[in-house]
């Protein structure tokens, strides 16, 4: 009757020890497959254009040295058309972010700023120079230099910059859609984010 109890008894540990081990097991599978799709869901969005605007300049060029001191002044000037593609991008490849596994906590610690890049497509209009004072490589470089830095201004005084954020906030809002469906906590710069991802973005 002894041994018939302690090999019920050692029956039953086993079967206790079987199932723990099962589902040990299950629940970290589940915990890698929930982080491998939260991993896919980032890199689906890693290359995100999310604005893209259209700017016209006109520009006027003028340069004037003297030459032989004060006596002889040769001239050249342009009138150059400018009309311009912006993208404003964001590389969430670059994003630093933690996922924990066993807390079941995706942590966003920063975002990357925003990458302009301006597609210009240049139109000459009324070239003219002097003999000893000719257009080179020199002046169309600072043109296109010059019309760079006037588009970076009229975009930033334009709500191009904006619209990007607010599409970025809507891209990244579907982290928190997703970790919310499964149990998970997103938190962005040690906050909870809790459906007010915007406000905390606006912080920054």
């Amino acid at each position: 009757m002894k041994k018939i109890f302690i090999g019920v008894v050692v029956t039953l540990a086993v079967v206790f020890i079987f199932r723990s081990c099962s589902e040990e097991k299950e629940s970290e599978s589940i915990l890698q497959e929930n982080s491998m799709l939260i991993q896919q869901q980032i890199d689906n969005v890693s290359k995100l254009i999310v604005t893209e605007g259209h700017f016209a300049e006109v520009y006027n060029y003028k340069d004037s040295q003297q030459l032989f001191g004060p006596l002889i002044t040769a001239h050249k000037k342009a009138l150059v058309v400018v009309n311009a593609e912006v993208t404003v991008a964001y590389d969430l490849s670059k994003l630093d972010m933690e996922i924990d596994q066993q807390t079941k906590v995706l942590r966003l610690k920063s975002i990357p700023e925003a990458e302009i890049k301006i597609y210009p497509d240049f139109e000459y209009y009324d070239v003219t120079a002097d003999y000893l004072n000719q257009f080179n490589e020199s002046d169309y470089n600072k043109i296109k230099k010059n019309v760079h830095a006037s588009l970076m201004k009229k975009v930033a005084l334009s709500s191009l910059k904006t619209n990007a954020q607010n599409r970025l906030i809507s891209e990244l809002s579907k982290f928190y859609i997703l970790t919310n469906s499964m149990g998970w906590t997103l938190i962005y710069r040690d906050q909870i984010v809790d459906q007010n991802l915007h406000e905390l973005m606006l912080k920054d």
